[in-house]
């Protein structure tokens, strides 16, 4: 159960570090303040780091990970360009990025629940990737 709980943890961080990474590449480009587009940049960084955590530790176990769903990236996608066509402004790059962060932290906090039996380690990793979210979230705070 331990190991089964461990891929499916890692695996979810997988799919959604894949997807944080998508999203600020979807919005980096249109970033006007500097401040804004550094902080963007950093925690993409900050997420294909940990992404290459999750790759070793799932190679351990032979598992090539997950992909996000291809319908919630492409819905993620159309809002983006939607409201970026709309008012291409640093706040709507801010907002569009707080909600995602917010609904990676609360997915990610079902799954910690649901994977009770996961290592410490797989754990510790999706509480790293949290923080991540949730850092983002509030550093963006101020251009909304």
């Amino acid at each position: 159960m331990v190991e089964q709980d461990t891929i499916r943890l890692l695996r979810e961080c997988d799919a959604g570090i894949k997807m944080g990474i998508s999203s600020i590449d979807d919005v980096l480009g249109h970033a006007r303040n500097k401040e804004l587009y550094d902080k963007l940049k950093t925690c993409r960084d900050d997420h294909e780091t940990l992404q290459q955590e999750i790759q070793t530790l799932l190679g351990d176990y032979q598992d090539e990970g997950k992909n996000p769903n291809p319908i919630a990236k492409g819905m993620s996608w159309m809002k983006t360009n939607v409201k970026l066509g709309m008012e291409e402004t640093d706040a709507t790059i801010a907002d569009l990025m707080t909600d995602g962060c917010n609904m990676g932290v609360k997915s990610l906090g079902k799954y910690l629940n649901q994977y009770k039996a996961a290592d410490e380690k797989s754990k510790t990793i999706t509480k790293k990737l949290i923080r991540l979210e949730e850092t983002l979230a509030e550093d963006l705070q101020r251009y909304l």
